[in-house]
């Protein structure tokens, strides 16, 4: 990677946004299997106590499996892509209803007759994982386009082997402006991390208001600086620390 895309040291004055898959921890596989570091848990909570509050995940994830994954940390975060949104204090809303019956019917009819795509029911969302069958995800992609035209407040993500049916006004681009809204987050300079293109919007939102978008790994991107990968973000999140003389935890 070049230097020059790089990001600069993280700002003890900034406001950090993180994705979960891809960023903080490899993919996997499947979504159950990931690996989280040892090291991971204690960096975030060291780095929310420094930043005063202004750290939040904004996933792909429902909130309940970043909660598994991270006890006995709850942090601020948005889910689903923005669709689940849970502030400083706990308090969790949920922006919409549910799935039209329609067109989950649709997709789980493809589902059962392909057994290496696997469907995931988040709320107010809908995942068809296609990391088994690559083979498969033009099609997957067609079909779920297909399945949500008809439904004019639902939209089609696609991001790395998955292909989501979401509420089409709940993005990560609006869970940030939201957040930049709140006390803890307000004022700071809003720094995007994530590793897809489900993440531009988030990686577009911080740069209209002078913020910093970083992807990580390969692939075009609209980010002003770049990540090879996890193990990359451990060291830049733990440089951060180390400078701003905080504990750090194990790397393990």
């Amino acid at each position: 990677m070049e230097d020059s895309l790089r990001p600069p040291e993280l700002d003890r004055r900034s406001a950090l946004f993180l994705d979960f898959d891809g960023t903080l921890v490899p993919i996997a596989p499947r979504p159950d299997r990931i690996e989280v570091g040892a090291w991971l848990v204690p960096t975030l909570q060291r780095l929310q106590d420094a930043l005063d509050g202004a750290l939040a995940l904004v996933s792909g994830r429902p909130l309940s499996e970043l909660d598994a994954w991270l006890a006995p940390l709850r942090l601020p975060a948005a889910g689903v892509h923005g669709v689940e949104r849970r502030d400083a204090a706990g308090h969790t809303r949920v922006l919409a209803g549910a799935l039209p019956a329609e067109l989950v019917h649709r997709v789980e009819r493809l589902v059962a007759r392909s057994p290496d795509l696997r469907l995931e029911h988040k709320p107010a969302a809908l995942a068809l994982h296609y990391r088994d069958a690559p083979h498969l995800g033009d099609m997957c992609a067609r079909m779920m386009l297909a399945a949500a035209r008809p439904h004019a407040d639902w939209t089609v993500l696609i991001g790395k082997c998955v292909v989501e049916v979401k509420p089409r006004g709940a993005t990560k681009a609006d869970a940030v402006h939201e957040f930049l809204t709140h006390p803890a987050f307000a004022g700071r300079r809003p720094v995007f991390v994530g590793d897809d293109a489900t993440d531009e919007d988030g990686f577009a939102a911080v740069q209209a208001v002078g913020g910093l978008g970083i992807k990580i790994g390969a692939g075009p991107s609209g980010a002003q600086c770049r990540l090879s990968g996890p193990e990359a973000v451990r060291v830049w999140l733990q440089a951060a620390l180390q400078q701003w003389s905080c504990p750090l935890p194990p790397t393990g």
